[in-house]
């Protein structure tokens, strides 16, 4: 499974963004997908994870509320919509995906895509 990430940029905090994943490959809806970030200077971090149903969500206690991590397997992507943005969330966010149950363990992933820069500007 190779991953293309997009959809990050600058925005303002109290602003919204939707980040998307696309997969390429037959088995994208066999497969966990996850959403990770790193901040700068710091080390990357869970931030979603989605079963290959989409039933099951898993959140980071600091997205809680804020992100919603949703997939359609029939586009083979999978989307984080993250509102209400704040300075903190500035990051490089990397989709994963696991062929194992929806996790936080980032060593559990073994596919990952290149990143996509989110800014969020007080």
């Amino acid at each position: 499974v190779q991953l293309q990430a997009s959809g990050g940029g600058l925005v303002q905090a109290g602003g919204s963004l939707r980040l998307s994943c696309a997969a390429s490959g037959r088995t994208f809806s066999s497969v966990t997908m996850g959403w990770f970030r790193q901040a700068p200077g710091k080390e990357r971090d869970f931030v979603a994870a989605i079963n290959w149903s989409g039933d099951i969500t898993y959140y980071a206690d600091s997205v809680k509320g804020r992100f919603t991590i949703s997939r359609d397997n029939a586009k083979n992507t999978v989307y984080l919509q993250m509102n209400s943005l704040k300075p903190e969330d500035t990051a490089v966010y990397y989709c994963a995906g696991t062929r194992l149950p929806p996790t936080r363990r980032e060593s559990l992933y073994d596919y990952w895509g290149q990143g996509t820069l989110v800014t969020v500007s007080s």
